[in-house]
Protein backbone atom coordinates (compact mmCIF):
# COMPACT_ATOMS: atom_id res chain seq x y z
CA UNK A 1 0.00 0.00 0.00
CA UNK A 2 1.47 3.41 -0.66
CA UNK A 3 2.51 5.54 2.85
CA UNK A 4 3.68 9.10 3.16
CA UNK A 5 6.64 8.15 5.41
CA UNK A 6 9.07 10.39 7.76
CA UNK A 7 12.37 8.07 6.53
CA UNK A 8 15.14 10.72 8.01
CA UNK A 9 15.58 13.43 10.10
CA UNK A 10 16.16 16.81 8.02
CA UNK A 11 14.16 15.63 5.22
CA UNK A 12 10.90 16.07 3.67
CA UNK A 13 8.45 12.99 4.39
CA UNK A 14 8.02 10.44 1.23
CA UNK A 15 5.53 8.53 -0.24
CA UNK A 16 6.80 4.97 -0.88
CA UNK A 17 5.65 1.37 -1.02
CA UNK A 18 4.82 -0.56 2.20
CA UNK A 19 2.82 -3.83 3.12
CA UNK A 20 -0.37 -3.14 4.34
CA UNK A 21 -0.32 -4.03 8.01
CA UNK A 22 -2.64 -6.16 10.32
CA UNK A 23 -3.75 -5.60 13.31
CA UNK A 24 -2.88 -6.98 16.44
CA UNK A 25 -5.10 -8.40 19.78
CA UNK A 26 -6.79 -5.17 20.79
CA UNK A 27 -6.42 -3.65 17.96
CA UNK A 28 -8.48 -2.61 14.71
CA UNK A 29 -7.34 -2.21 11.13
CA UNK A 30 -9.21 0.86 9.27
CA UNK A 31 -9.24 1.48 5.95
CA UNK A 32 -8.32 5.44 5.91
CA UNK A 33 -10.77 8.45 5.23
CA UNK A 34 -8.68 11.06 5.68
CA UNK A 35 -6.06 12.27 7.63
CA UNK A 36 -5.03 15.82 8.65
CA UNK A 37 -1.56 17.32 8.02
CA UNK A 38 -0.54 19.64 11.55
CA UNK A 39 2.48 21.75 11.69
CA UNK A 40 4.05 19.24 14.60
CA UNK A 41 4.59 17.08 11.81
CA UNK A 42 6.62 19.83 10.17
CA UNK A 43 8.81 19.67 13.34
CA UNK A 44 9.39 16.33 13.36
CA UNK A 45 11.10 16.24 10.04
CA UNK A 46 12.45 19.67 9.45
CA UNK A 47 13.78 20.41 13.43
CA UNK A 48 14.64 16.98 15.39
CA UNK A 49 17.54 14.91 14.86
CA UNK A 50 19.59 12.42 17.14
CA UNK A 51 20.72 15.14 19.58
CA UNK A 52 17.46 17.26 19.76
CA UNK A 53 13.75 15.62 20.21
CA UNK A 54 11.74 12.70 21.61
CA UNK A 55 13.34 9.74 21.22
CA UNK A 56 10.03 7.76 20.19
CA UNK A 57 9.97 9.71 17.29
CA UNK A 58 13.26 8.60 15.42
CA UNK A 59 12.66 7.41 11.92
CA UNK A 60 10.90 5.83 10.25
CA UNK A 61 6.91 5.71 10.64
CA UNK A 62 3.82 6.88 8.88
CA UNK A 63 2.94 10.48 9.53
CA UNK A 64 -0.66 10.89 10.22
CA UNK A 65 -1.79 11.71 13.75
CA UNK A 66 -5.55 13.09 13.07
CA UNK A 67 -6.66 10.16 11.36
CA UNK A 68 -10.32 9.00 10.49
CA UNK A 69 -11.37 5.76 8.80
CA UNK A 70 -13.36 2.46 8.16
CA UNK A 71 -13.27 -0.61 10.07
CA UNK A 72 -11.85 -2.79 7.82
CA UNK A 73 -10.35 -5.45 9.95
CA UNK A 74 -10.56 -7.01 13.82
CA UNK A 75 -7.20 -8.15 15.78
CA UNK A 76 -8.01 -10.76 18.42
CA UNK A 77 -9.97 -10.39 21.41
CA UNK A 78 -11.69 -7.41 19.79
CA UNK A 79 -15.76 -7.45 19.45
CA UNK A 80 -18.15 -4.72 19.23
CA UNK A 81 -17.35 -3.26 16.05
CA UNK A 82 -19.10 -3.79 12.65
CA UNK A 83 -16.75 -3.92 9.26
CA UNK A 84 -17.66 -0.34 7.55
CA UNK A 85 -18.18 1.59 10.42
CA UNK A 86 -16.71 5.13 10.41
CA UNK A 87 -14.59 6.22 13.89
CA UNK A 88 -11.94 9.22 14.62
CA UNK A 89 -8.75 7.49 16.28
CA UNK A 90 -7.72 9.13 19.03
CA UNK A 91 -3.78 9.49 18.70
CA UNK A 92 -1.83 8.94 21.84
CA UNK A 93 -1.27 5.93 23.37
CA UNK A 94 0.32 5.50 26.65
CA UNK A 95 0.98 2.48 28.95
CA UNK A 96 -2.33 2.20 29.22
CA UNK A 97 -2.39 1.55 33.09
CA UNK A 98 -0.99 4.51 34.71
CA UNK A 99 -3.45 7.02 36.67
CA UNK A 100 -3.33 9.18 33.82
CA UNK A 101 -3.83 6.46 31.26
CA UNK A 102 -6.55 5.24 33.60
CA UNK A 103 -8.28 8.51 32.76
CA UNK A 104 -8.14 8.61 29.21
CA UNK A 105 -5.08 11.16 29.27
CA UNK A 106 -2.27 9.23 27.47
CA UNK A 107 -0.94 12.48 26.88
CA UNK A 108 0.01 13.15 30.51
CA UNK A 109 0.95 9.27 30.64
CA UNK A 110 3.47 8.59 33.49
CA UNK A 111 5.79 6.31 31.80
CA UNK A 112 5.89 8.23 28.71
CA UNK A 113 9.57 7.75 28.70
CA UNK A 114 9.49 3.95 28.66
CA UNK A 115 7.39 3.93 25.81
CA UNK A 116 8.54 3.17 21.89
CA UNK A 117 6.16 5.91 20.36
CA UNK A 118 3.92 8.68 21.57
CA UNK A 119 0.66 8.31 19.26
CA UNK A 120 -0.56 6.69 16.21
CA UNK A 121 1.74 8.59 13.99
CA UNK A 122 4.24 10.50 15.84
CA UNK A 123 6.41 7.36 16.19
CA UNK A 124 3.58 4.70 15.71
CA UNK A 125 2.47 4.47 12.14
CA UNK A 126 -0.28 6.64 11.59
CA UNK A 127 -2.63 7.50 8.82
CA UNK A 128 -1.09 9.15 5.82
CA UNK A 129 -1.69 5.71 4.53
CA UNK A 130 -3.88 3.42 3.00
CA UNK A 131 -4.83 1.69 5.99
CA UNK A 132 -3.70 2.12 10.02
CA UNK A 133 -3.81 -0.14 13.05
CA UNK A 134 -5.45 1.54 15.62
CA UNK A 135 -5.89 0.22 19.75
CA UNK A 136 -9.46 -0.69 19.64
CA UNK A 137 -9.75 1.48 23.03
CA UNK A 138 -8.91 4.44 20.85
CA UNK A 139 -11.76 4.93 18.65
CA UNK A 140 -14.57 6.94 18.50
CA UNK A 141 -18.01 6.59 16.73
CA UNK A 142 -18.67 8.69 14.18
CA UNK A 143 -22.04 7.53 12.83
CA UNK A 144 -23.61 8.67 10.05
CA UNK A 145 -21.09 12.13 10.00
CA UNK A 146 -18.45 12.60 7.44
CA UNK A 147 -15.78 10.79 8.44
CA UNK A 148 -12.95 12.41 5.69
CA UNK A 149 -13.78 16.21 7.11
CA UNK A 150 -13.64 14.92 10.55
CA UNK A 151 -10.30 13.63 10.76
CA UNK A 152 -8.70 17.57 12.03
CA UNK A 153 -10.89 17.03 15.15
CA UNK A 154 -8.60 14.13 16.67
CA UNK A 155 -6.19 16.97 17.00
CA UNK A 156 -6.98 20.98 15.83
CA UNK A 157 -10.26 20.13 17.29
CA UNK A 158 -9.32 18.16 20.70
CA UNK A 159 -6.18 20.27 21.77
CA UNK A 160 -8.37 23.48 22.12
CA UNK A 161 -11.37 21.67 23.58
CA UNK A 162 -9.37 20.85 26.22
CA UNK A 163 -7.97 23.90 26.88
CA UNK A 164 -11.62 25.90 27.03
CA UNK A 165 -12.75 22.93 28.76
CA UNK A 166 -9.90 23.50 31.83
CA UNK A 167 -10.61 27.70 31.48
CA UNK A 168 -14.86 27.03 31.99
CA UNK A 169 -14.98 28.54 35.79
CA UNK A 170 -13.57 31.63 34.32
CA UNK A 171 -16.40 31.95 31.39
CA UNK A 172 -19.30 31.06 33.90
CA UNK A 173 -21.84 33.73 34.43
CA UNK A 174 -22.85 36.84 31.96
CA UNK A 175 -20.46 39.59 30.74
CA UNK A 176 -17.37 37.25 30.08
CA UNK A 177 -14.85 37.35 27.26
CA UNK A 178 -12.70 34.84 26.00
CA UNK A 179 -9.35 35.98 23.24
CA UNK A 180 -8.21 33.75 20.49
CA UNK A 181 -4.54 34.30 19.36
CA UNK A 182 -4.50 33.16 15.63
CA UNK A 183 -6.51 32.03 13.59
CA UNK A 184 -4.92 28.67 12.05
CA UNK A 185 -7.29 25.35 12.08
CA UNK A 186 -6.86 25.55 15.81
CA UNK A 187 -8.37 29.14 16.05
CA UNK A 188 -10.86 28.68 14.26
CA UNK A 189 -12.31 25.47 15.56
CA UNK A 190 -11.44 27.70 19.26
CA UNK A 191 -13.68 30.40 17.90
CA UNK A 192 -16.61 27.86 16.53
CA UNK A 193 -15.96 25.43 20.21
CA UNK A 194 -16.56 28.80 22.52
CA UNK A 195 -19.61 29.50 20.86
CA UNK A 196 -21.00 26.26 21.33
CA UNK A 197 -20.65 25.46 25.16
CA UNK A 198 -19.90 29.20 26.31
CA UNK A 199 -21.98 32.36 26.49
CA UNK A 200 -18.64 34.35 26.24
CA UNK A 201 -18.09 37.21 23.68
CA UNK A 202 -15.30 35.99 21.78
CA UNK A 203 -12.68 38.36 20.79
CA UNK A 204 -10.33 36.87 17.60
CA UNK A 205 -7.17 38.73 16.51
CA UNK A 206 -4.70 37.41 13.58
CA UNK A 207 -2.23 39.08 10.94
CA UNK A 208 -4.71 37.37 8.19
CA UNK A 209 -7.51 39.46 7.31
CA UNK A 210 -9.21 36.34 5.31
CA UNK A 211 -8.79 34.39 8.55
CA UNK A 212 -10.45 37.32 11.05
CA UNK A 213 -13.20 37.11 8.59
CA UNK A 214 -13.94 33.26 8.67
CA UNK A 215 -13.86 33.93 12.72
CA UNK A 216 -16.02 36.88 12.51
CA UNK A 217 -18.54 34.56 10.54
CA UNK A 218 -18.54 32.23 13.55
CA UNK A 219 -19.30 34.98 16.02
CA UNK A 220 -16.09 36.56 16.93
CA UNK A 221 -15.14 40.15 17.19
CA UNK A 222 -11.94 40.55 15.43
CA UNK A 223 -8.80 42.74 16.14
CA UNK A 224 -5.88 42.85 13.48
CA UNK A 225 -2.28 42.85 14.34
CA UNK A 226 -0.26 45.88 15.58
CA UNK A 227 1.10 48.33 17.98
CA UNK A 228 -2.62 48.98 19.39
CA UNK A 229 -3.87 45.59 19.14
CA UNK A 230 -4.10 45.23 23.22
CA UNK A 231 -5.23 48.57 24.29
CA UNK A 232 -8.17 47.93 21.23
CA UNK A 233 -8.85 44.36 22.55
CA UNK A 234 -9.28 45.97 25.78
CA UNK A 235 -11.34 48.79 24.55
CA UNK A 236 -13.88 45.82 23.36
CA UNK A 237 -14.47 44.31 27.53
CA UNK A 238 -14.47 47.80 28.24
CA UNK A 239 -10.75 48.45 29.38
CA UNK A 240 -11.00 45.59 31.87
CA UNK A 241 -9.53 42.71 29.95
CA UNK A 242 -10.09 39.61 28.93
CA UNK A 243 -11.46 36.82 30.98
CA UNK A 244 -9.65 34.10 29.51
CA UNK A 245 -7.02 34.03 26.50
CA UNK A 246 -6.08 31.30 24.01
CA UNK A 247 -3.05 31.33 22.49
CA UNK A 248 -2.68 29.33 19.74
CA UNK A 249 0.63 30.34 18.50
CA UNK A 250 2.61 30.56 21.57
CA UNK A 251 5.84 33.02 20.50
CA UNK A 252 7.26 35.37 22.84
CA UNK A 253 4.89 38.34 21.58
CA UNK A 254 1.74 36.31 21.63
CA UNK A 255 2.31 35.31 24.59
CA UNK A 256 2.86 39.11 25.51
CA UNK A 257 0.39 40.33 23.85
CA UNK A 258 -1.98 37.66 26.01
CA UNK A 259 -0.77 39.07 29.58
CA UNK A 260 -1.30 42.73 28.28
CA UNK A 261 -5.25 41.72 27.02
CA UNK A 262 -6.02 39.69 30.50
CA UNK A 263 -7.99 41.26 32.93
CA UNK A 264 -7.45 40.97 36.87
CA UNK A 265 -7.69 36.99 38.02
CA UNK A 266 -8.10 36.28 34.05
CA UNK A 267 -6.49 33.03 32.70
CA UNK A 268 -4.15 32.79 29.56
CA UNK A 269 -3.84 29.19 28.24
CA UNK A 270 -0.79 29.00 25.91
CA UNK A 271 -1.84 26.22 23.31
CA UNK A 272 0.41 27.14 20.72
CA UNK A 273 3.83 25.33 20.86
CA UNK A 274 6.19 28.03 19.61
CA UNK A 275 8.38 27.98 22.22
CA UNK A 276 7.94 31.22 23.30
CA UNK A 277 8.93 32.76 26.90
CA UNK A 278 7.52 35.63 29.02
CA UNK A 279 9.30 37.60 31.83
CA UNK A 280 6.94 37.96 34.40
CA UNK A 281 7.07 40.31 37.63
CA UNK A 282 4.73 41.12 40.56
CA UNK A 283 3.81 44.85 39.03
CA UNK A 284 3.51 43.41 35.52
CA UNK A 285 0.46 41.85 34.91
CA UNK A 286 -2.79 42.14 36.63
CA UNK A 287 -3.09 40.05 40.09
CA UNK A 288 -4.36 36.78 40.33
CA UNK A 289 -3.55 36.08 36.77
CA UNK A 290 -3.18 32.47 35.50
CA UNK A 291 -0.34 31.73 32.62
CA UNK A 292 -0.59 28.03 32.00
CA UNK A 293 -0.09 25.60 29.18
CA UNK A 294 -1.94 22.56 27.66
CA UNK A 295 -1.21 19.80 25.84
CA UNK A 296 -3.96 17.39 23.05
CA UNK A 297 -6.70 16.05 25.34
CA UNK A 298 -8.63 13.09 26.98
CA UNK A 299 -10.22 10.18 25.23
CA UNK A 300 -13.23 10.70 26.86
CA UNK A 301 -12.76 15.07 25.86
CA UNK A 302 -12.85 13.22 21.61
CA UNK A 303 -16.26 12.05 22.27
CA UNK A 304 -17.56 15.42 23.32
CA UNK A 305 -16.12 16.90 20.76
CA UNK A 306 -17.22 14.52 18.12
CA UNK A 307 -20.65 14.88 19.59
CA UNK A 308 -20.28 18.80 18.71
CA UNK A 309 -19.55 17.92 15.21
CA UNK A 310 -22.41 15.21 14.53
CA UNK A 311 -24.89 18.11 16.10
CA UNK A 312 -23.28 20.39 13.58
CA UNK A 313 -22.21 22.79 16.60
CA UNK A 314 -18.27 22.67 14.94
CA UNK A 315 -17.28 21.86 11.62
CA UNK A 316 -13.49 22.30 10.36
CA UNK A 317 -12.89 23.91 7.42
CA UNK A 318 -10.80 21.23 4.95
CA UNK A 319 -8.64 21.44 2.02
CA UNK A 320 -8.64 17.79 0.53
CA UNK A 321 -5.52 16.19 -1.00
CA UNK A 322 -5.16 12.81 -2.66
CA UNK A 323 -2.73 10.06 -1.18
CA UNK A 324 -0.57 11.25 -4.17
CA UNK A 325 -0.48 14.82 -3.38
CA UNK A 326 0.38 13.93 0.38
CA UNK A 327 3.64 15.70 -0.10
CA UNK A 328 2.17 18.94 -1.81
CA UNK A 329 -0.35 19.21 1.55
CA UNK A 330 2.75 19.24 3.55
CA UNK A 331 4.66 21.86 0.91
CA UNK A 332 1.55 24.72 1.32
CA UNK A 333 1.23 23.94 4.88
CA UNK A 334 4.81 25.29 4.85
CA UNK A 335 4.33 28.14 2.77
CA UNK A 336 1.55 29.49 4.26
CA UNK A 337 -0.89 28.63 1.49
CA UNK A 338 -3.46 26.90 2.66
CA UNK A 339 -6.79 27.83 3.45
CA UNK A 340 -8.30 25.44 5.88
CA UNK A 341 -7.02 22.43 7.51
CA UNK A 342 -4.73 19.82 4.66
CA UNK A 343 -6.50 16.46 5.01
CA UNK A 344 -4.89 13.58 2.82
CA UNK A 345 -7.53 11.28 1.71
CA UNK A 346 -6.31 7.86 -0.22
CA UNK A 347 -10.11 7.59 -1.23
CA UNK A 348 -10.27 10.53 -2.79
Amino acid sequence: MKSLRFESYKSPPVLVEVDRPSPGPGEVLLKVAGAGACHSDVAVFTEFDDEFGPSQLKPPFTLGHETSGWVEELGAGVTGFEKGDAYLAYGPTGCGHCRACSRGQDTYCENAATMPFLAVGLGRDGGMAEYVVVPARNLVPLGDADPVAAAPLADAGLTPYHAIKQSLPKLAGGGTYALVIGLGGLGQLAVQIIGAITGATIIATDSDPTAMERAAANGALTVSSGPEQAEEIRALTGGRGVDVVFDLVGVSATIELAMKSVALRGRVTVVGIGNGSFSWNFYGVPYEVELTSTYWGTIEELHEVVDLYRAGSIAPQVELFGLDDAPLAYEKLMAGELTGRAVVSPTR
